[in-house]
C-alpha cells in the first residue's frame, strides 16, 4: 500500500476513535456537573470535520504554494503569539494564557505557531544549504527559534515549547546541520530547561513528582498516579467502552492530555497497542514520504511535518505512561480540542500532496515506451511478401 494510503487511513481511524473516546470521557463528569454531555461530542465531531476538510484542501494544493506562505504565516503566528499575552483579550486557562477567541470559537496561537515556523525553515534550510555548518548560517532560524520560545514561555507554556523546538532542532539534523554545532544547542537546550524547571515552583513540583509519584498521591503526583491506576485497571481488554470509573472526576484533564489513560481503562492493553499501532503507522507513512520527496525543500517539509507528530505523540505518551514529567501537550488526532486536531490533520494532508508531487515526478521522469511496430526491424518498412519463403 502507498504510504500516502496508509497516513490517510491511519488518521481517519485515529480521528474517529478520538471523536468516541472523548464522549466516553466526558459523558459522565458533565452529566454529574448538570451539564450537556453530549456538548463535548459535537464539539469534537465540528473540530473533527473542519479538520478533514483541512486535510483534504491541503492535499490537493500545490506544496510549492504552500512553502510561498512561510514567511507571511509566520508574522501573523508571531503577531497571535503577542496578542494572546494581552490582559483581556487573551483567554487563561491552567495557568495559561494560551487561547483567543469567544465561547466554541477559540484557537491556540502556539498551534499556528508550530506549522509556521516548519514551513518557513523547510525553505530556509533548502535555500542555505551550503552556510548551514556556520554560526551565521543558522544565525536567522536559531533567532526565531528562540523568539518563539520566549513567547510561549510568557503564556507560559513548556510543553508546547518543547514540541516546537524539538521539533525544528530535527529539522536541522535532517538538514546536515554539523554535530559540533548540533551539540551545542543540545547542552544549551537542557541548560535552559533547568533553569526554567528551578525558577518555577510548580515546573520543579512536577519534575520531582514525576521521579517518584507515590511518595505525594495526593498532592503533585495525583495525576501520574490516577493515570497509572485507570491503566492498570483496563487490564488486557479493557472494563469496556464507557464503564471506567477513573474518568469520574479522578483522573484530571482525562478527555485531553489523558486521553489514553482513560483509552486503558475502557479498552485495556489492546486499545492503547491498537492507538500506538495507528500513530506508528502515520510517523512511519510520514517518514517514508520525506524520504522519496522529490527536492530538498519538500525533504525538509515533510520531515518536519512528521517530527512534529512524533515528538507530540512521544512526550504525552510520555507523561501519560510516566516515562516523562507531565507537559499538558495533547495526543495527536485523539485528545479533545480544535486547534492542535485541525493543525496536525491539516500538516498530513500536505504529507500526503508532497508524496502525490513524487508520484507525479517519478511517472514523468520514466521514458515513454517505444512504439510497437515492425519487431527486429528499426526502419519500420515493409516486409517484402515473399520474404518467408526462402
Amino acid at each position: 500500500m502507498a504510504p500516502e494510503a496508509v497516513l490517510s487511513l491511519a488518521i481517519l481511524v485515529l480521528v474517529c476513535i478520538g471523536v468516541v473516546m472523548v464522549y466516553s470521557a466526558s459523558s459522565a463528569s458533565a452529566l454529574l456537573s448538570d451539564e450537556n454531555p453530549s456538548g463535548t461530542l459535537l464539539r469534537q465531531g465540528v473540530f473533527a470535520v473542519v479538520a478533514l476538510v483541512a486535510f483534504t484542501v491541503c492535499a490537493r494544493i500545490e506544496p510549492g504554494v504552500i512553502m510561498r506562505l512561510g514567511r507571511p504565516a509566520v508574522f501573523v503566528s508571531l503577531g497571535l503569539l503577542v496578542v494572546v499575552l494581552v490582559p483581556g483579550i487573551g483567554i487563561q486557562a491552567n495557568g495559561a494564557r494560551s487561547w483567543l477567541g469567544a465561547g466554541p470559537l477559540q484557537m491556540q496561537p502556539s498551534e499556528l505557531a508550530k506549522l509556521a515556523l516548519i514551513v518557513w525553515l523547510a525553505a530556509y534550510l533548502a535555500r542555505n544549504i551550503d552556510r548551514l555548518d556556520t554560526w551565521e548560517g543558522l544565525k536567522r532560524p536559531l533567532g526565531l527559534m528562540v523568539l518563539m520560545g520566549f513567547l510561549l514561555m510568557l503564556e507560559p507554556d513548556l510543553g508546547t515549547t518543547v514540541v516546537l523546538l524539538g521539533t525544528a532542532f530535527l529539522m536541522l539534523v535532517i538538514a546536515g546541520v554539523p554535530g559540533r554545532i548540533l551539540l551545542m544547542l543540545t547542552g544549551a537546550a537542557g541548560v535552559a530547561i533547568a533553569v526554567l524547571v528551578a525558577i518555577a515552583p510548580y515546573r520543579m513540583a512536577r519534575f520531582t513528582s514525576f521521579l517518584d509519584p507515590w511518595s505525594d498521591p495526593e498532592g503533585n503526583g495525583f495525576q501520574v498516579t490516577q493515570a497509572q491506576l485507570a491503566l492498570g485497571s483496563g487490564g488486557v481488554d479493557g472494563v469496556g467502552l464507557g464503564n471506567g470509573l477513573q474518568k469520574v472526576n479522578y483522573l484530571p484533564e482525562a478527555h485531553t492530555d489523558m486521553i489514553m489513560a482513560t483509552i486503558g481503562e475502557e479498552l485495556g492493553l489492546i486499545g492503547v497497542i491498537a492507538v500506538i499501532a495507528l500513530l506508528g503507522a502515520v510517523i512511519w507513512s510520514g517518514y517514508r514520504i520525506a524520504v522519496a520527496a522529490p527536492d530538498r525543500r519538500l525533504r525538509f517539509l515533510a520531515g518536519g511535518l512528521v517530527s512534529l507528530i512524533s515528538i507530540q505523540a512521544i512526550v504525552n505518551l510520555g507523561a501519560v505512561l510516566g516515562l516523562l514529567p507531565v507537559t499538558g501537550v495533547p495526543l495527536p488526532f485523539v485528545s479533545y480540542g480544535g486547534s492542535s486536531l485541525v493543525v496536525l490533520t491539516a500538516a498530513s494532508g500536505i504529507l500526503v500532496g508532497i508524496s502525490r508531487r513524487s508520484r507525479q515526478r517519478r511517472l514523468a521522469a520514466v521514458p515513454e515506451p517505444a512504439a510497437r511496430g515492425d519487431r527486429g526491424r528499426g526502419d519500420r518498412r515493409a516486409h517484402h511478401a515473399g520474404a518467408r519463403a526462402g
